[in-house]
């Protein structure tokens, strides 16, 4: 264990609590500063994949995980004329997670509770001759060995070690919503990942909060720049016009959403490095991804475990050099999966195919679930530094 080693962590969202937890399980003192008053519904579920999952059930939280999620083996692909596309890759048989976001949260906060500052909006972040220097917007000043940025796409961090990012549209707009399942005819028929895809839109939906909600995402192009947040108003009418004429599922769907909520879609290049001195990003103000592959979550919770094994036992002055491992090790991975996600998205909106052809397109393109799923961030992140020693 370190010798009182204190780590400050900007953003309680799922990779700021994530790497939280795994931090403190390898003895380093811990504190995540968030903006918000308090966790902020999103009206979201997102998908935990194999590889993320994994490390959260290490932690001690497979109970707690299994009360507040759906389980699915693997994504039924349908044209939007409902034909199935058939031949999933082997991997899909790996488990993954569906949960509600705020369920996740609320989980996490359970746990890291006494870590975390709300109403805490850092303004600075000034490196020391050791440590670093943190200023917020309240007037609070914190001192810290370690500074992680997991304060997401409008990092404050990112920005304060000399970095800006340069996000492209992709020309679609993301509308999410959920659906009491108690709404739909066929919710039974709707168990795990569902997706419908054709003439330039997609569709998916999955349940959530244990089968009680369903989770809609659906994608349609764009021509407008839409804000890149999850919180803006949809119109639910407007999307039903995007979808009309497709496979039935989907209409009834749209038709028994309350509301919905847009976002639009950037993509980013990515960054030339990560880390300052003591100061490193974590998962979207790192290596922010179009969403179509599932990994975003799941990256910055690798990131977590990552860097807590990377910093375990380290003194003072082996901080800098701890965090550009981390740093090399995580971008590499983490910029393939970021080209994944863009190619999958090509791959949903692509112009109306045959099932078959779609079919040969999909194996050609989750090839990548056969690296991506597998992998485990402990194990890479220990035997980096063991062959460095």
């Amino acid at each position: 264990m370190n010798d009182g080693l204190n780590v400050a962590i900007i953003g309680a969202g799922i990779g700021g609590l994530a790497a939280a937890l795994a931090l403190r399980a390898r003895g380093m003192q811990v504190a995540v500063f968030e903006e918000a008053e308090s966790p902020r519904e999103a009206g979201a579920g997102i998908s935990i994949p194999p590889n993320a999952a994994t490390l959260l059930k290490r932690t001690g939280l497979r109970d707690a995980i299994e009360k507040i999620t759906t389980t699915s083996q693997g994504l039924t692909l349908r044209t939007s004329r409902g034909e199935l596309v058939s031949g999933p890759p082997a991997s899909s048989t790996m488990q993954s997670y569906q949960i509600h976001r705020l369920d996740l949260l609320n989980m996490l906060l359970d746990v890291m509770r006494e870590a975390v500052r709300f109403g805490h909006r850092c303004i600075s972040v000034n490196e020391k001759n050791i440590g670093a220097r943190l200023t917020f917007a309240n007037g609070a000043i914190c001192h810290a060995d370690v500074v992680i940025g997991a304060d997401g796409i409008h990092s404050i961090v990112q920005r304060e070690i000399g970095l800006t990012s340069s996000p492209t549209s992709e020309g679609i707009v993301a509308y999410r919503g959920l659906v009491h399942s108690s709404r739909l005819s066929r919710a039974t028929e709707l168990r795990g990942l569902n997706m419908w895809m054709g003439d330039g839109r997609s569709f998916i939906c999955f349940p959530v909060s244990q089968g009680r909600l369903i989770n809609v995402v659906a994608f349609v192009p764009s021509s407008r720049d839409m804000e890149e947040t999850w919180f803006g108003p949809g119109d639910v009418e407007a999307l039903a016009g995007e979808y009309k004429g497709w496979d039935a599922p989907v209409p009834d769907i749209i038709a028994a959403l309350d509301q919905t909520f847009r976002w639009g879609i950037y993509d980013r290049p990515p960054l030339p490095y990560w880390s300052k001195g003591c100061v490193t990003l974590l998962g979207d103000a790192a290596h922010p991804m179009v969403p179509h592959f599932g990994q975003g979550a799941g990256q910055a919770i690798e990131d977590g475990f990552a860097l807590a094994v990377l910093l375990e036992r380290a003194r003072r002055d082996e901080i800098p050099s701890r965090l550009e491992t981390y740093q090399n090790l995580r971008l590499e991975r983490t910029s393939r999966v970021q080209v994944a996600s863009r190619l999958a998205g090509r791959f949903y909106r692509s112009a109306s195919e045959s099932a078959s052809e779609r079919a040969e397109k999909m194996r050609e393109w989750m090839s990548a679930a056969a690296w991506i799923f597998p992998y485990d961030a402990e194990k890479a992140a220990a035997a980096l530094l063991n062959s460095a020693a």
